[in-house]
């Protein structure tokens, strides 16, 4: 039924991913057509973070209340007001605040599908669902900035993507609103393994499910996350560890080629063979959680980036720098391309089963807050000591994160999932 459905469930995310993916790159620019200086534009671009940051608890209680679907659609009209912003914006404030605003609505499009294969995708096959989910956004921002140059192209105007942008998410709200709805065609797995966890997690009895999701006292956002403070605290800040690495990514490729000195051209080139090798290999991570257990990709993961950067952070001033520029770059590829869907896997796994959606939007703040933070950590150790310092510092990240999910996924994540399969 979920392949039957495959379009529908998946579509609305390619469709919304794509639009973005065009975007993005073209915010600090848009930013600089209104007087903006660097930092500023960095400023305005980073409130897309923060927006989907703010939106995730909201998210959370929006599809606990109301379903997947209605927020999706909801979150779709919402992005609409942010695009008519991007494109019609009279000052930086309003830039700023549309790009904020299209944060909220990612943080709903992505929370809504996280919650619907939490609740109705089997554990069998869970880490490939969501590993085909997460490749979703792989593919809207590996395509979106090929669109986004061939729009420019043929327009001659940057505001071309901002449209392009809104014809998909007119698209992705249609395709929800109009398709068959997956909550009703979809029913919810007969068993659902409760996460093993602190004693306070008692009050998730795993008592099988039928039927649609049960609604019987809904904890709430703030309560849910309370109840679920131990897994959080532990489980969740080595995912957020996780998510820290791949922001540093984007950061640090880009900045490293420039200091070593090799020009705009291969650079471009060094990061997309990277990002291509990372969006290659999204479906094997899956692959591999669902037959041999969630550790056997997070940990090369996080071991492979981890030791990337930190054996990066020496190179600078060799003979053959730009060389390992580019074998680094494409290590740090494969490792976050082994990576994808773990956080999604993982916070479908410890989530209650009956409600998950509060759950996730804790989760999802918490990690998406691992990748607001290290580009602040990476822009202050660069400031204070140097690129090499900072660059090896989030190699020291990536290898705590990696002790830390060989501690802790054993510990929450069920024995069905592969919890004790690393």
């Amino acid at each position: 039924m979920i392949r039957r459905l495959a379009p529908v469930i998946y579509g609305p995310t390619v469709l919304f991913a794509l639009g973005e993916g065009a975007v993005i790159p073209l915010l600090p620019i848009f930013a600089a057509h209104l007087g903006a200086d660097v930092p500023t534009a960095a400023l305005v671009a980073s409130a897309l973070v923060v927006g989907q940051l703010c939106g995730n608890i909201p998210a959370g209680w929006a599809v606990a209340r109301i379903g997947e679907r209605i927020t999706m659609a909801i979150g779709g009209a919402v992005a609409l007001l942010g695009v008519a912003g991007l494109a019609l914006a009279p000052n930086l404030l309003v830039l700023a605040i549309s790009v904020f605003v299209i944060g909220l609505s990612a943080a709903a499009f992505g929370l809504a599908r996280h919650s619907f294969m939490t609740t109705r995708v089997p554990l069998v096959f869970r880490a490939r669902a969501l590993s085909l989910l997460g490749g979703t956004f792989r593919l809207g921002m590996f395509v979106g900035p090929f669109v986004a140059a061939l729009l420019i192209g043929i327009f001659g105007d940057e505001h071309a993507t901002v449209w392009f942008f809104a014809v998909c998410l007119i698209a992705a709200v249609l395709l929800v609103m109009l398709g068959p709805d997956p909550e009703l065609q979809v029913a919810v797995p007969r068993t659902s393994p409760a996460p093993r966890s602190d004693a306070h997690l008692a009050e998730d009895s795993g008592e099988p499910v039928t039927g649609a999701i049960p609604t019987p006292e809904r904890a709430g956002v703030f309560r849910t996350m309370w109840r679920y403070r131990g897994v959080l605290a532990r489980l969740g800040v080595a995912a957020a560890s996780l998510s820290a690495v791949r922001s540093a990514r984007q950061i640090v490729l880009p900045l490293w080629g420039v200091s070593i000195g090799l020009d705009a051209q291969t650079i471009a080139l060094v990061v997309g063979v990277s990002g291509a090798i990372d969006f290659a290999l999204f479906y094997a991570s899956g692959q591999v959680m669902d037959r041999f257990g969630r550790l056997w990709a997070a940990l090369p993961a996080m071991i492979l980036m981890g030791a990337g950067f930190l054996a990066l952070s020496f190179t600078h001033d060799l003979p053959q720098a730009a060389m390992w520029y580019a074998l680094f770059a494409a290590v740090l590829g494969v490792g976050n391309g082994l990576s994808s869907g773990i956080l999604l896997t993982l916070g479908a796994d410890v989530a209650p089963q009956d409600d998950p959606a509060p759950f996730l939007g804790s989760w999802r703040t918490l990690t998406d807050a691992g990748g607001a933070i290290a580009p602040l950590l990476f822009s202050g150790l660069s400031a204070a000591f140097s690129l090499s310092v900072a660059t090896g510092a989030i190699g020291v990240v990536g290898l705590l994160g990696a002790a830390a999910f060989v501690k802790w996924v054993p510990r929450f994540v069920p024995r069905a999932a592969g919890g004790d399969a690393g």
